[in-house]
This record gives C-alpha cells, structure tokens and sequence, in this order.
C-alpha cells in the first residue's frame, strides 16, 4: 500500500468518525497472484459513500507529463484493459468510482492529489486517440485539499467539482 492510498483510508474513517456516519474505508491485502479491484474500496449505506477509488502516482519532478491508459494502468493475460475492468466491477458492485492521481511535486515541494470521476475516465479511454490525461488536465480536476496529514473528505464535492468533462 503505498502511503497516498493509506493516508486516503485514514482521511475516510477519521471523516466517517468525526462526522458519526456509518462507513468504513479499507485496503484489501494485496496478493502476488490474486487480482485486486481497486485500491481503495469505501462500504457505507450511504450512496455517497458507496466508492471504489482507483490510486496512481506520478512523478512530476522526474519529467511526468501525463497520466497514459498504457503505461500507468495494466492489462491482464487475457487482454482485459485495467479501466474495462475497473469499469465492470463499478458497475457489477453498484459503486460510484473515482480515480485519484498524486502529484509528486519534487523534494520540498508539497504533493498535490486529485479526482476524477470514473465515467470521465472510462469515456476518455475510449474516445479514437485518446490516450492520457495531461498534468495540466488533470489540475483542472477537482482538487482533494490535505490539512494536516489527512485529505479532505467530500464525495459530494468531487463530483460536482469536475471543472473539465472532455
């Protein structure tokens, strides 16, 4: 579990404490050859709280540019495209998706953390020629702010702060 996908738990179950809300958001334990859905799985009765959120990083500092369908998201043996399969278990599972990219700024430099809906996503990978979101794209996404050493928990928020749809 890398520390942007642990610290994200940890945002969603102090909310879900401090705002005496029925949830919990929970990693499950990854195995060399068992497939995993998504990073982060949040259960609640709520709807909106009812999420699959799919975590990447990438290094702005080292010269990352973009966020690309081929080198940050995998495909299986039998071909299956990662979104397709994020993309099926959403729907199968009756969550709302998101993708949550992690900026890494450089050393000193504060990382900065962003999502984006999944049927963004999902509709952007499957437009002919589409093969990324940009940096600059992806900043026009609604930002998760970070107070502290916890992110700001606001489903609602997220979706309605897409700024950018195509």
């Amino acid at each position: 579990m890398t520390d942007f996908e642990r610290t994200l738990v940890q945002s969603f179950n102090i909310y879900f404490e401090e705002s005496n809300l029925k949830g919990i958001a929970h990693r499950l334990k990854q195995h060399r050859f068992t497939p995993q859905f998504l990073d982060v799985l949040v259960d609640s009765l709520d709807p909106d709280y009812y999420l699959g959120i799919e975590c990447k990083s990438i290094s702005v500092d080292k010269g990352a540019k973009a966020l690309y369908f081929t080198q940050h998201f995998t495909i299986d043996k039998n071909g299956s495209h990662q979104i397709d399969r994020i993309s099926d278990f959403l729907i199968r599972s009756g969550r709302t998706g998101f993708l949550a990219i992690e900026l890494k700024m450089g050393v000193g430099k504060s990382r900065e953390a962003y999502i984006i809906p999944w049927d963004v996503l999902r509709d952007r990978f499957h437009e002919d020629g589409r093969t990324k979101f940009t940096v600059n794209e992806i900043q026009e996404f609604c930002r998760i702010e970070r107070k502290a050493n916890k992110y700001i928990i606001d489903p609602e928020g997220w979706k309605k702060g897409t700024r950018i749809i195509s």
